[in-house]
């Protein structure tokens, strides 16, 4: 990573709670100390950010500024910390890599819908996934094709449609595989499916990969009940008509300190 000497300014993100807000004062005398400016809002112009929290503020930092291309590494006072890879008690060793660049920097596969209703299209990112639901916890009926062919018939709660990255999220929840980050694929999971004579489902998930595109369209009668959940942030569009998902170019950047975290994180967190 190329850095401007003169100038190192880092964008450090935090929630409110008293462990962040803690870490927060601890992180940012010590990168001062360092030569480190930390700007008081968010700088597009910034070598880094640091995110301090569980995996929703991870999640949600990344959402609130519109996906950039700085890198992030993550600071752990949540409970989960998938994404958060440095412990509080960590700081000064991790100040110390970043310093002398002992690090690599990994791409997250994002998953990108491109929406269509009656009147406009729209296009939505996620890290974790986009989930298709029924408003109100209603039962969804669903048409899925995979690069243009008719895959199922789905009846359920829904389907989550989930990255590499969120694959150890919502998707494991909900029986899915886990993936290796670094393949770049879509994963379809289904929620409580129901198979009858008139709708057949899989009863996994089936992974997809990330150059083909993956289209629901909802039942005629459904289109106004359709409602689409990215990352956990609910939205509904009336008068859908079909999602197209698809890999994007667009990709975030992470730091990784340890080749062996993601294995780690594995173990540590779900046996």
């Amino acid at each position: 990573m190329v850095h401007n000497r003169d100038k190192r300014i880092i964008n450090v993100i935090y929630n409110y709670n008293s462990p962040s807000k803690k870490t927060y004062s601890i992180l940012t005398e010590k990168l001062k100390k360092k030569g480190f400016i930390i700007p008081e809002k968010y700088d597009e112009k910034a070598e880094l950010n640091i995110c301090i929290g569980g995996d929703g503020a991870f999640l949600r930092a990344i959402h609130r500024f519109n996906f950039p291309n700085i890198p992030f590494i993550g600071i752990n006072t949540g409970h989960l910390g998938f994404f958060q890879e440095i412990l509080p008690e960590n700081i000064d060793d991790f100040i110390e890599k970043y310093i002398n660049e002992d690090y690599m920097i990994e791409e997250i596969f994002l998953v990108k819908a491109s929406v269509t209703t009656k009147e406009k299209s729209f296009q939505l990112y996620g890290v974790n996934e986009i989930v298709i639901k029924g408003i109100r916890s209603k039962v969804v009926h669903l048409e899925v094709f995979i690069d243009g062919n008719h895959l199922e018939s789905f009846c359920g709660d829904g389907i989550i449609i989930s990255t590499p990255a969120g694959s150890t999220a919502y998707n494991f929840s909900s029986g899915g595989s886990i993936i290796y980050p670094s393949l770049k694929t879509l994963q379809i999971t289904p929620l409580s499916p129901i198979s009858s004579r008139a709708y057949r489902s899989l009863p996994n998930s089936t992974v997809v990969p990330g150059e083909i595109p993956i289209t629901i369209k909802p039942e005629y009668r459904y289109e106004n009940s359709i409602l689409i959940v990215v990352d956990g942030f609910e939205i509904k569009y009336d008068n859908l008509t079909e999602i197209t998902f698809t890999v994007p170019s667009k990709t975030i950047s992470r730091l990784n300190f340890d080749k062996n975290m993601y294995w780690n994180n594995l173990k540590s967190k779900f046996l």
